[in-house]
């Protein structure tokens, strides 16, 4: 039986969708506004929700707000560099090998990867959700959260390895 979205509810787990933003998109300003995008959609008419939990649906819409973003984007030009057309961007500092393990970096590893497994680790290692509810959060069965998990890891574990940021196993 349907039941409403409960506002008071959704607005209680802000931290959490927030954390799964910056995951998703890898900067957190624009994991801000994602999240403010999504409260403002979600909390702009009364929802209905059937079998699901709030925090579940609120992570479908932060996806679902993401991708809009990311097509959007795609459909954009990129702005040129009024200075120097040939200059390259600035990439970001890797921390040195005996630097302690920032959680920065970790994410950003997580933004890197395809958007399967990127969208599994965030709901069950950044937000914390069961297999379970993470399944039906994405729309997938238990197994397919299970081995995305199991392969999102072990490209997290590579990458933080090929960077010199985590220990050899």
């Amino acid at each position: 039986m349907p039941r409403r979205l409960d506002p008071e509810a959704a607005i209680g787990h802000l931290d959490r969708l927030y954390a799964a933003a910056r995951a998703l998109c890898g900067d957190p300003h624009l994991a801000e506004d994602l999240v403010q995008d999504t409260y403002a959609a979600v909390l702009s008419r009364p929802r209905w929700l059937s079998g699901s939990d709030e925090l579940g649906y609120l992570l479908r819409a932060l996806r679902n707000r993401w991708r809009d973003e990311l097509r959007t984007r795609a459909r954009r030009p990129l702005p040129a560099s009024l200075d120097d057309e040939n200059a390259e961007l600035p990439r970001a500092v890797t921390p040195a090998p005996d630097a302690v393990l920032d959680g920065r970096a970790v994410l950003d590893v997580v933004h890197e990867l395809p958007s399967p497994y990127r969208e599994t680790l965030v709901a069950i290692d950044v937000i914390g959700l069961s297999y379970a509810e993470g399944g039906q959060a994405l729309g997938v069965p238990t197994g397919t959260v299970m081995s995305r998990l199991h392969r999102g890891r072990a490209k997290v574990a590579e990458r933080l390895r090929a960077l010199e940021l985590a220990p050899v196993s």
